[in-house]
């Protein structure tokens, strides 16, 4: 606009503002997160703090930030966003009712930079719009239909979002309530070749930046490519004639020289350069030769040394397997214990397992070596064949018979000794494990019976004190009654009144089950004990709370008791089936009323 007196963003974009109602331009301002100026380009709040808007979800303003740097987030249908009235120098935007639903947009198009604006007043010109949309970023272009909507331009993708926001505002040209003058505005994403394309070659560009960093990393990564081959001159060829003397180099000069060769290098001057190439590389033939017999001898001498190393492993493993065989013997197998002797068959076994393929090999490299030795026995006589007579061959021939049918019965022999030896350990194993079977079986017993012996022991031990509490119990109670006795008869008989009155009273204390002032102290704890335990106690629980307090008192003696008190204590059988238990439940409100 003209005045240029205050913008909506840090880009200083005018637009015209009276300032008769600053207070609606600073809610408004403060909603979108921003400053609000003045006309003189100074804040109208000084300690405005952008991160303290009234509008919640919208971040505070990034000074780094293209355009007004406000973007908004979406918001959520549960936070009502709330807009204020917003004044232009030609129109007034009222905002929509919150408690709407936030209007409704199409899918985002991809690289959309244009909008679609419906809803305008019929008398709105192109300036109005510019006037209302300008804040929201640059406009490249406006086309304006006449049916009242309008196609909008941006020059950035991030300005549709703030055009968006407008969406649902009630537009006023002046003053007036004119209907050609109002209306509501409806802003969309519109869909546009021209964004379309720019997209377009927008991810084209990304697209050739990534395939040009892929190929940048592959060559970085790829092997590197192996040096080219010279081209044939007079120099080069001495050079490769004299790299083919060495043995060292032989090997690059032998490839030089192939690829000279299939290029078609060979003509008439240079045949005989070629042909003392050719002749230098014959000449390592021997030495190859040679080199090959060296490592075939290294081979046989360590074929030698395995074969010696092979056989002293077989031997200290024999040994082995005799120490545990020797170990499973009664002898000593009775000594170890049942982990010991598990682990020794486990270790028996394992080492048969590992003697058997060591002794399979050894006996493959010496049918192997038999083999050879074979091979070149049939060779001999056919060399003989050539030099003597047909007597001697037939001779030889039959030698040969004799020695293959000897050297078959001895691989016979070897193998009917194997399988005895299998069949000797097989039967040994068997029995091995029936001792095993039977040794575990009696221990098996003998700690049953342990442990049954273990049980009669401790209830015995239990009985015998519960026994000993009695009978300790029992002298108390006669030493009691001695007591008791001695005060009668030393107490004089006052009248005859008086022994009338107390006759009834000896008689109840007589016939009372609690017989002395020990046994009145248990029945008032076990009571309290029992009323703080509605749903009952075991004699058990009951006892070990009593000897906290005393640790002479015995089961026995609070249950006989108990089980004389019908009227204040009542037993009950609780659980069902291997739970059931028996529990005592204080009724001495209930025996109260029934005596």
């Amino acid at each position: 606009s003209a005045d240029g007196g205050r913008n909506l963003s840090l880009d200083s974009i005018p637009m015209g503002l009276p300032m008769s109602d600053p207070a609606a331009w600073t809610t408004a301002m403060n909603n979108l997160g921003m400053a609000p100026m003045g006309m003189t380009g100074q804040p109208l709040l000084p300690d405005f703090d952008p991160a303290l808007g009234m509008m919640t979800g919208i971040p505070p303003i990034n000074p780094m930030m293209p355009g007004l740097g406000i973007v908004p987030p979406p918001i959520p249908p549960d936070m009502p966003a709330v807009k204020e009235i917003i004044h232009c120098k030609s129109c007034t935007l009222f905002p929509p009712n919150p408690h709407l639903p936030p209007p409704a947009t199409r899918e985002r198009p991809p690289g959309c930079k244009t909008v679609f604006v419906g809803g305008l007043p019929e008398n709105g010109t192109e300036q109005i719009i510019m006037e209302v949309f300008e804040q929201c970023g640059e406009v490249i272009a406006i086309r304006k239909s006449k049916k009242n909507f309008c196609h909008i331009r941006f020059a950035e993708e991030f300005m549709v979002d703030k055009a968006l926001y407008l969406s649902g505002y009630r537009i006023r040209l002046g003053s007036s309530t004119d209907k050609k003058d109002t209306g509501r505005l409806h802003v969309d994403f519109a869909q546009a070749r021209d964004d379309l394309y720019e997209w377009e070659c927008k991810q084209r560009m990304l697209a050739r930046e990534e395939r040009h960093r892929r190929r940048l990393e592959e060559e970085r990564f790829r092997p590197p490519s192996p040096p080219p081959v010279v081209h044939y001159s007079d120099h080069e060829c001495s050079v490769v004639a004299e790299k083919l003397k060495d043995d060292t180099k032989f090997l690059e000069a032998i490839q030089t020289l192939l690829t000279w060769i299939e290029r078609g290098e060979v003509n008439r001057r240079t045949a005989n350069n070629f042909y003392s190439m050719i002749q230098s590389a014959n000449s390592h033939i021997r030495r190859l030769v040679n080199e090959k017999a060296a490592h075939e001898k290294e081979m046989e001498e360590a074929k030698e040394k395995f074969k010696l190393a092979l056989s002293g492993i077989l031997v200290q493993f024999e040994q082995i397997v005799a120490v545990y065989h020797s170990a499973s013997k009664q002898k000593a197998w009775d000594h170890f214990t049942k982990a010991q002797r598990k682990n020794i068959s486990v270790w028996c076994k394992q080492a048969e397992e590992i003697r058997n393929i060591h002794n399979d090999e050894l006996m493959g490299i010496r049918r192997e070596e038999e083999m050879e030795m074979s091979d070149e026995e049939i060779e001999d006589p056919s060399e003989m064949k050539e030099t003597e007579e047909s007597a001697l061959v037939s001779q030889v021939e039959a030698l040969k018979e004799e020695n293959d049918s000897l050297r078959w019965q001895l691989d016979a022999y070897r193998n009917e000794v194997e399988l005895l030896k299998q069949e000797q350990g097989k039967a040994s194993r068997d029995e091995d494990t029936t001792k095993e079977q039977q040794m575990k079986l009696l221990q098996q017993a003998l700690q049953g019976m342990q442990k049954h012996l273990l049980k009669v022991q401790d209830e015995y031990k239990k009985r015998e004190a519960e026994l000993e509490k009695v009978r300790e119990d029992k002298l108390k109670i006669e030493t009691l009654l001695e007591n008791l006795k001695e005060q009668e008869s030393s107490t004089p008989r006052v009248c005859a009144c008086s022994q009338e009155k107390e006759s009834p009273v000896e008689k109840t204390l007589s016939n009372s089950p609690v017989k002395s002032e020990r046994e009145v102290l248990l029945v008032g704890i076990i009571s309290t004990f029992l009323h703080v335990h509605p749903f009952g106690a075991s004699i058990e629980y009951i006892c070990s709370y009593l000897q906290r307090l005393d640790s002479k008192i015995c089961t026995a003696e609070v249950e006989v008791l108990m089980t004389r008190l019908q009227n204040t204590f009542r037993q009950e059988l609780s659980g069902v089936g291997a739970s059931l238990e028996k529990r005592w439940k204080f009724c001495g409100f209930d025996g109260l009323k029934m005596t």
